[in-house]
């Protein structure tokens, strides 16, 4: 019997062949890249995820983990000749503990529910990535996903306490476990981030923490973009830790307009900076935030007075993605970091390589802790202008790397950024990096093709 017979004898009705079956899986949101998987595989449950990853290892079958498919960076885009594990199907949260503050869950479940069915016990899980209404905790793991929220908690990696992993050879392990304190090595703050490289997460185990008492929530438009940069190192100067810092231009600002109607004000750029926490330590730091934006030069500003009016606010800001399509057929999410100093001479850098290469640029980010997402925006059907996009996005990565930040804030490097790898690492880096993958997947199974650059393995 053959692999694909095995295959569907394993899970009868669920392993998906027909071409029209599989084309939704070509792509992530990423989708300037496809690839055609062999097949496609619903488990439902862990047991059934750990008999189809000991199918693929006996027969040397690449296999692609995936949730809801919004990596923005390829990193769920199918291998040739393997097989997508689409775990959607599994999103139970199977254990919810108030008193420890826990909940545990299957790879399946989106990230907003947790904090749903939370919320009857006054708590809520922190990290927010913008796709957070649909993208699964499987998937923020492997990418360890932040959010508008990250510069205060942190991001995935700070809020999973422990994980059970199906490993590239089948093998079921424990990492971590339900308490804050740990004994030992960080094994599970290890596979945080991996990006599927090593295996699939089928049981996390998450930190919940108690809802914010207070929140203050507020807008400020300015005449430039690089002013706005500046306020976000004069609040951070003035020792305020807000929930949030965030910025959008005006190409975002007038996409997200468009899309939501969030009422935002026109101008150059926004900055959008919450504050929450217990009610007398937001009411003193409110005070103190708005002297900062006085004297940061804005020329309007408004406090959300109630929580619609700060739904709207974030409404428009994590529309933003997909609002871009409104102004351009394609465009593409690009994902890089530089320190909070370097904030106004990047997007001076940005909006130059924008002019020389022809191509508008948006830009949208997390500035508290300089999480840039530039937005190229390039039309697909002219010739040459996917890869001028892809030149200019490049360009941008050297950028971050040269002001000392990294390659990604929480996209990941997937396959779109591998080949820029050895800007930011050294070779020997590399190398090693490249062992600890072909000790703990001699075969080369798991997620086979990304993160890694090929001039390594070869």
């Amino acid at each position: 019997m053959g692999f694909l017979e095995e295959l569907k004898a394993l899970l009868p009705g669920r392993v998906l062949t027909r071409e029209a079956e599989i084309a939704p899986y070509e792509s992530d949101a990423l989708t300037a890249f496809r690839k055609r998987p062999l097949a496609v595989v619903l488990p439902q449950e862990k047991g059934e995820v750990v008999q189809v990853v000991r199918l693929c290892h006996r027969h040397g079958v690449p296999f692609v983990a995936r949730g809801s498919g919004t990596s923005l960076s390829g990193g769920s885009l199918p291998v040739e000749g393997g097989i997508v594990l689409a775990l959607n199907r599994m999103n139970r949260i199977l254990k919810l503990d108030p008193a420890a503050r826990i909940a545990v869950v299957e790879p399946g479940v989106v990230n907003l529910e947790v904090s749903r069915q939370a919320a009857p016990f006054g708590l809520y899980y922190a990290p927010d990535p913008s796709s957070q209404p649909v993208s699964t905790l499987g998937g923020n793991v492997a990418f360890n996903s932040g959010g508008a929220h990250c510069l205060k908690y942190g991001m995935t990696a700070n809020h999973v306490l422990g994980l059970e992993v199906v490993t590239p050879e089948g093998e079921v392990v424990r990492l971590g476990g339900e308490s804050l304190e740990g004994v030992g090595p960080d094994l599970h703050g290890f596979f945080v981030g991996t990006e599927g490289l090593l295996g699939v997460a089928v049981e996390i185990t998450l930190r919940l923490l108690p809802k914010p008492e207070a929140y203050h929530t507020l807008l400020a438009a300015y005449e430039s973009l690089e002013r706005a940069g500046e306020a976000v190192s004069l609040i951070i100067q003035r020792g305020l830790l807000p929930g949030a810092i965030e910025i959008m231009d005006r190409l975002a600002i007038e996409a997200a307009e468009k899309a939501v109607r969030a009422g935002y004000p026109q101008a150059e750029a926004l900055l959008i900076v919450e504050l929450e926490g217990p009610k007398e330590e937001v009411a003193a730091e409110a005070q103190v935030l708005e002297e900062v934006i006085r004297e940061s030069g804005a020329y309007a500003v408004r406090v959300a007075a109630s929580e619609a009016e700060r739904q709207a606010i974030w409404k428009g800001r994590k529309a933003a993605f997909s609002a871009v399509g409104r102004l351009s057929p394609d465009y593409l999410v690009q994902d890089g970091v530089v320190p909070r100093s370097r904030l106004g001479e990047a997007l001076r850098e940005i909006g130059r390589l924008s002019q020389a290469f022809g191509l508008r640029v948006a830009n949208v980010f997390h500035a508290g802790d300089g999480n840039l997402h530039p937005l190229v925006l390039y039309d697909g059907k002219k010739p040459g202008e996917l890869e001028r996009a892809e030149a200019l996005a490049g360009e941008i990565l050297k950028l971050c790397v040269r002001l000392g930040g990294s390659l990604t804030g929480e996209h990941g490097i997937g396959v779109e950024k591998k080949a820029y790898m050895p800007e930011m690492f050294a070779q020997e880096d590399l190398l090693a990096m490249e062992r600890v993958k072909a000790i703990l997947d001699p075969k080369g199974l798991a997620n086979r093709g990304k993160v890694l650059p090929e001039v390594v393995r070869g």
